[in-house]
């Protein structure tokens, strides 16, 4: 698979089967995320690898998602370096840790798994369940796993209506 297969075949996956993601497998995917570029090199993010079925309970809890404590991992993304404001006035750990995030999804696609991306959560309850130190936080968190279904494409907005030439328009 290339990488614009699994771009267009990446889809936010909210049901798994019971099945354990190899290690190797799941390594692989890490990987992925650690090779993600960040500002100025810094690679200030970590991440969290929670398989344990009572934590997962709790995250989905903290997420008032049930779906999550379904899927055999839960990756919590984690910026570790919350006051870098990079030059164009904007944070730097949330962009990072999406990049990162991002080619894990992709990497996911590509070893047949899915993931959904989760910014709807209780920071303060995740932070205390995962034992993530202030001033840190917890940018994202992502399910991963077999999908049980294959979710729907969404529909996307047509190039035209999102890319402006020389000029915003």
């Amino acid at each position: 698979m290339n990488v614009y297969e699994a771009i267009k075949n990446r889809r936010s996956v909210r049901a798994y089967m019971d099945k354990p993601v190899p290690e190797e497998v799941l390594n692989r995917i890490l990987e992925a995320a650690r090779l993600a570029p960040s500002a100025n090199n810094r690679q200030a993010r970590k991440f969290v690898v929670v398989t344990q079925k009572s934590l997962k309970e709790k995250l989905a809890q903290a997420a008032n998602q049930n779906f999550l404590a379904q899927a055999p991992v839960i990756i919590a993304a984690v910026g570790t370096n919350p006051d870098k404001i990079m030059s164009c006035g904007i944070p730097a750990d949330p962009v990072d840790v999406a990049i990162a995030v991002d080619h894990m999804t992709l990497a996911a696609v590509e070893e047949g798994l899915g993931t959904c991306w989760i910014g709807a959560f209780s920071q303060e309850k995740v932070c205390e369940i995962l034992g993530v130190p202030k001033p840190y936080k917890v940018i994202e968190l992502m399910t991963l796993g077999y999908p049980a279904d294959t979710p729907r494409p969404k529909s996307r907005e047509p190039l035209e209506a999102l890319v402006c030439r020389e000029k915003f328009s």
